[in-house]
């Protein structure tokens, strides 16, 4: 198969959309480049920036960005709160600008962890403006793709900062985030891991690998599923692949210009309320858990949509047991040991590639142009048309 998917560089460069398709095909490439060009040589300067400082239960991390970004903090939250005494939270740059009020403490420090394909969306830098102002002892790690960019330039020489450059390539040229999103999610599961830094290398080189047999043995079926008709889309994940479940609903509104609509949930939640939306023009797909007891509720879920027959089709993708029945959907038969064991926030990105994919797909078969799909310019690559207003602390009598 083609290293594009299922066409040449000619055909996505006439239909609008080969730099989005070189991103995604890219990813596998660009993790590895990630782990050799920014975490072995900062192995040292990541540990000793955040080892004893994540060690202090007094200490606050906010995992931030806006967009894509934030689903990035919300994917690896959890995951870095269980291994580290440090309170952690993700509350995207839309809410902390805001609401500052409601996330920071004059004295508690705190580190701020911005995520940021380019750097220069205005809710990103006032987002280190505010804690500045705020907080009495701030850090900030920025995770960023763009070595230009206002937030990464603004911080190279802050005492306070450590900035961690992802890849070039991963800065992507088309609209949507697919090889930054899956890059700085890797990174930040990286230098936020507690286990030994070999092992933690091991397990992006594995899903790498892992990553190159989805690409080509996803891409025939995932062109014919997007040649479906269905105009509502489902995304349904628990933990953190609820974050998942929210990027990958994004990726499609943001590359079908809004003539798919998509949602996401978990699938406990799914049934309150939110199960109005299926008809037969919806398709259902679940990302079930690694983890047993919670992949119990999802087969539940699962179980419970065929048996209604009310969407259109439900499919699952992700980690299969052993034989276990796909349903009809597109399912992992299997991934190495070491990534079996990993948990959803490190194999989010193994399933995120079925969501782009079909997006590009769905994009090119409503004939629309993935790279631009808002050639009007109502939604931008960088956000436009935000005001940061000035923030003033209540005097407190």
């Amino acid at each position: 198969m083609n290293p594009l998917l299922t066409r040449t560089r000619d055909d996505w460069q006439a239909l609008g959309g080969l730099a989005t398709a070189e991103e995604i095909s890219q990813q596998p490439e660009v993790w590895r480049e990630m782990a050799c060009s920014m975490a072995v040589p900062q192995q040292a300067a990541i540990d000793a920036f955040l080892g004893s400082w994540l060690s202090n239960e007094r200490h606050l991390v906010i995992l931030t960005g806006a967009g894509s970004s934030a689903f990035c903090g919300e994917g690896v939250v959890d995951e870095i709160n269980r291994k580290w005494p440090a309170q952690v939270r993700a509350v995207p740059t839309t809410s902390l600008i805001s609401h500052p009020a409601l996330y920071l403490e004059r004295d508690r420090p705190t580190l701020l962890v911005s995520f940021a394909r380019s750097g220069n969306s205005p809710e990103s830098l006032a987002a280190v403006d505010l804690v500045r102002q705020l907080v009495d002892a701030p850090r900030f790690l920025n995770i960023t793709c763009n070595a230009d960019g206002a937030l990464y330039v603004r911080n190279a020489t802050q005492a306070d900062s450590l900035n961690l450059l992802m890849p070039g390539r991963s800065c992507d040229r088309g609209f949507a985030m697919t090889s930054s999103f899956s890059c700085m999610h890797l990174a930040a599961l990286l230098a936020f891991g507690r286990d030994d830094w070999a092992n933690r290398l091991a397990r992006v080189e594995a899903l790498a690998t892992q990553a190159e047999h989805l690409l080509r043995d996803w891409a025939v079926p995932i062109e014919a599923l997007a040649h479906e008709p269905f105009a509502r889309l489902v995304y349904l994940g628990s933990g953190p692949l609820e974050a998942l479940a929210k990027e990958s609903a994004l990726k499609v509104l943001e590359l079908t210009c809004g003539h798919v609509l998509a949602f996401a949930n978990t699938s406990l939640g799914f049934r309150h309320g939110p199960k109005s939306i299926l008809n037969e023009n919806t398709l259902v797909i679940v990302f079930p858990s690694s983890d047993a007891h919670v992949r119990r509720f999802d087969a539940d879920l699962l179980a419970e949509l065929q048996r209604d027959g009310v969407a259109g089709r439900v499919l699952q993708v992700g980690l299969a047991e052993a034989g276990e029945d796909a349903g009809g959907g597109i399912l992992l038969a299997g991934v190495a040991p070491e990534l079996a064991a990993a948990g959803d926030s490190w194999l989010a990105p193994l399933w995120l590639l079925v969501a782009q994919q079909y997006a590009l797909q769905r994009s090119v078969a409503l004939g629309l142009t993935p790279d631009n799909p808002f050639p009007d310019g109502t939604v931008n690559r960088v956000v436009q048309g935000v005001t940061i207003h000035s923030y003033v602390a209540p005097v407190v009598h």
